[in-house]
C-alpha cells in the first residue's frame, strides 16, 4: 500500500471512531453498504433485520475486521412499537446513540392507485412512514447533541412512474419530515438530511416481478451506469461525517444525474 493510500485508509477509518449508529434495514441493499462504511469508518452500528436472520450473518461476518463493530437486531418496522423497541435495543447495547439512519422500506408492489387495497396501504405506510416517524422522535429526544439523522428516501417521489403511489407518497413524506425535524433540532447541533437514490444495483432490484432493464436504465444517467450501494453509503458517511457539519435540511439526489 502506498504512502498516501495509507494516510487515506487511516484517516477513513478514524472518521467515525467513537459513534454509535444505528441504521435500520441493514441486512442488504444500500442498507448494507451504509452499515459496511460506517463500520469502516470506525463507527459501532447496530442495524436492524426484519426476518432473514442468514443474511444479517453475512453482514456480521463481512465487518468482522473492519475498525468499527456492528450488531445485528430483528426488528419487523411494520408492527405497533417495533421502531421504539429498536432504539430502545441500540441503546441498551450501545449507549446514547450519535447517528440515526433510517433506510428501511418497502416498495409495495406497481399496483394502480384504483386497485391498492387498504391493507396494503397500511403495510407500506406503516413500514416506511410510521417507523420512520417513530425513530426520528425518539432521536429528537434522545440523540446526542452534535448528532446526524439521514433518511433515505426516492428518485421516484420527482421521477413519478405508474404503480408506485403508496411508495412514492411515503418517500414524500419522509422528505417534509426532514425538513421540519432540521429546523427544530438544529440548535442542539444535530443535522437532518435526505439522501434519495436512483436506480441502484441490488438483489431487490434484480430478483424484482419486473424484471428491469439494467442496461436501459443505464442509458438514463449521464454517466452511463447505474448505482450500487457503495455509491449511496458513500454519500451517508459524509453526511454522518465531521466533513457533513454544514449540510442540514438537504435532499441529496445520488441518483447519476438522472434528475
Amino acid at each position: 500500500m502506498s504512502a498516501l493510500n495509507l494516510f487515506k485508509f487511516r484517516r477513513r477509518a478514524a472518521a467515525l471512531r467513537g459513534k454509535r449508529a444505528l441504521v435500520t434495514g441493514g441486512s442488504r441493499g444500500i442498507g448494507r453498504g451504509i452499515v459496511e462504511r460506517l463500520a469502516a469508518d470506525g463507527a459501532e452500528v447496530v442495524f436492524s433485520y426484519a426476518t432473514n436472520r442468514e443474511a444479517a450473518e453475512e453482514v456480521l461476518a463481512a465487518t468482522r475486521r473492519l475498525p468499527g463493530a456492528t450488531h445485528a437486531e430483528q426488528a419487523e418496522l411494520g408492527s405497533p412499537g417495533a421502531a421504539l423497541a429498536l432504539y430502545d435495543a441500540a441503546e441498551r447495547r450501545l449507549g446514547p446513540l450519535d447517528v440515526l439512519v433510517n433506510n428501511a422500506g418497502i416498495g409495495g408492489g406497481r399496483r394502480p392507485i384504483a386497485e391498492v387495497e387498504d391493507e396494503l396501504y397500511n403495510r407500506v405506510l406503516d413500514v416506511n412512514l410510521r417507523a420512520t416517524f417513530a425513530l426520528m422522535r425518539e432521536a429528537a429526544r434522545r440523540l446526542n447533541d452534535g448528532g446526524r439523522i439521514v433518511n433515505i428516501s426516492s428518485i421516484n417521489t420527482v421521477y413519478p412512474a405508474p404503480g408506485i403511489s403508496l411508495y412514492a407518497a411515503s418517500k414524500g413524506a419522509i422528505e417534509q419530515l426532514t425538513a421540519v425535524a432540521a429546523t427544530e433540532l438544529g440548535g442542539r447541533g444535530v443535522t437532518v438530511n435526505t439522501v434519495s437514490p436512483g436506480f441502484t444495483d441490488t438483489d431487490m432490484q434484480r430478483n424484482s416481478p419486473d424484471k428491469p432493464d439494467f442496461a436501459a436504465l443505464a442509458a438514463l444517467s449521464p454517466l452511463g451506469r447505474i448505482g450500487t450501494p457503495a455509491d449511496i453509503a458513500d454519500v451517508v458517511a459524509f453526511l454522518v461525517g465531521e466533513e457533513g457539519r454544514w449540510m442540514t435540511g438537504q435532499n441529496l439526489r445520488a441518483g447519476g444525474g438522472l434528475v
